[in-house]
């Protein structure tokens, strides 16, 4: 009983260590330790992260369907900002764990700062494009002319502040790079908490407020998220993480740069990949009407709730493996992987139960609308059927990445998106008259053979050999 009582107290000093951010090195002791320590902020950030998600569509679906319909149409575009953001943030990562596995802090507080240069760079340009064209992108999406008159200032407001989104991912994946997970996980509750504050209150109105409806959501999301990452160079400059930033890093390291570029070319074209192939799924589900799409929508939002802690186990991984590699202890990386991927797909399994059996019951939380609710069910219960390849997969696959091998992935994407998901979803929905029923199969069908995929390239160990 005494021993029990020992393991509980142990889990709790270990939480509270990694949730108050206690410097470790992670290239020595306990591997089950370190994915413990690296996860739990990182699956706490994800947390939040799909929380906002939640609280987002929960509002915003008391205002109308095709205010949903227009989140979930922006969402598949701005998955386009996501893909570089993401792409960026996978070689900051990766760049930045490695040099903290090779004890050089000042070069990974050099990678830190053209990250950063080349995020608001490539925001620029998108927020331009979403100021002076949101109509044009809704109506280019497939939205009806009553949603796009509904919506459009919702896409204007967001892609418009993208800056927020891109910096907050891009600085969080410089301190998970460096094992600073919590500091991650306190920018997104800063963020989100605001958000949560903030969304009703610029939907609905209150007082001096006006009621902005569907942009409010827009509007509460962004001030949400430029808050967070004030917080994050404030942390960055008065160096309350391994990285520290001075002024006189604030200068333009073209070689620093292009590696960083060089570096996340496979992700982005990874991610967008990805992305894009979500951009034309919406596409096919629009063919359907606004309650289908609703529907879809709020069953996305749900299921990246639970997807989120997976991607925090991934996170995890991506940071060992390059800390590892750095250390020169490439084993180590190896079996870090396996046992993160191993929990990611026992969590996801576990989940998948809850989905199959209680579906309608929790897409009725957000929409009394009877069409909406049984496209929704449909579209969690069949996802959530693959949920232990997406536990897995999502480790695997990110592993490569933190590697800095992001090529690999890069290739599987393209070949299980665009040659195998796209052309399924297509003819099961469309030719074969399966409606929103073979979208959903595809998106299934596409993530178990990325899982497979990945493990069998993943064994062969070439990730081992890059240089970052």
């Amino acid at each position: 009983m005494q021993s029990n009582n020992l393991s509980i107290k142990q889990i709790l000093h270990y939480f509270k260590i990694a949730v108050t951010g206690k410097e470790q090195d992670f290239t020595t002791g306990s591997i089950r330790k370190a994915v413990f320590m690296l996860s739990i902020p990182m699956i706490l950030e994800m947390l939040m992260e799909s929380i906002f998600a939640i609280v987002d569509i929960f509002y915003v679906s008391q205002v109308s369907v095709n205010a949903v319909a227009t989140i979930g149409l922006t969402e598949s575009v701005i998955t386009l900002v996501y893909a570089v953001a993401i792409g960026l943030s996978m070689a900051a990562t990766a760049i930045v764990a490695r040099r903290i596995g090779e004890k050089d802090n000042e070069g990974a507080s050099q990678a830190a700062v053209q990250v950063i240069f080349l995020g608001i760079g490539v925001a620029a340009i998108i927020s331009v494009i979403g100021i002076l064209f949101p109509k044009d992108i809704l109506s280019l999406m497939g939205g009806e002319p009553d949603l796009i008159e509904e919506g459009y200032g919702y896409t204007q407001v967001l892609l418009g502040g993208n800056v927020t989104i891109m910096l907050l991912f891009l600085i969080n994946a410089i301190f998970r790079g460096a094992g600073d997970a919590s500091v991650a996980m306190w920018a997104l509750v800063v963020s989100n908490g605001l958000n949560i504050i903030l969304d009703p209150l610029f939907i609905f109105g209150l007082g001096p407020v006006p009621e902005f409806g569907v942009k409010g959501a827009a509007i509460a999301t962004t001030i949400g998220r430029g808050t967070a990452v004030i917080f994050q160079l404030l942390v960055l400059f008065y160096g309350w993480s391994r990285i520290k930033i001075g002024f006189n890093d604030i200068v333009l390291r073209l070689g620093v740069m292009l590696n960083l570029i060089r570096v996340s070319l496979g992700g982005i074209g990874q991610f967008l990949i990805g992305t894009s192939s979500w951009v034309f799924l919406m596409r096919i589900m629009s063919e359907f009407g606004s309650e289908v799409l609703a529907g879809y929508t709020i069953a996305i939002r749900v299921i990246m709730f639970t997807m989120m802690p997976a991607w925090g186990m991934s996170n995890a991984a991506a940071t060992l493996v390059g800390q590892n590699l750095g250390a020169l202890k490439p084993d180590r990386a190896e079996q870090s992987v396996w046992k993160t991927g191993k929990y990611s797909a026992i969590f996801m399994g576990m989940v998948s139960v809850f989905y199959l059996v209680f579906a309608p019951h929790i897409i009725g939380l957000f929409t009394t609308v009877p069409e909406v609710i049984v496209n929704g069910a449909l579209c969690l219960r069949i996802i959530a059927a693959g949920y232990i390849f997406y536990g897995y997969g999502m480790v695997i696959i990110n592993a490569f990445n933190g590697a800095g091998d992001t090529k690999t992935p890069t290739y599987i994407n393209f070949f299980c998106f665009w040659l195998f998901q796209l052309p399924v979803a297509y003819v099961l929905a469309l030719t074969l008259e399966l409606g929103p029923l073979g979208v959903f199969l595809a998106i299934t069908l596409a993530e178990v053979l990325i899982t497979v995929s990945g493990i069998l390239l993943f064994k062969k160990g070439g990730w081992k050999a890059t240089k970052v």
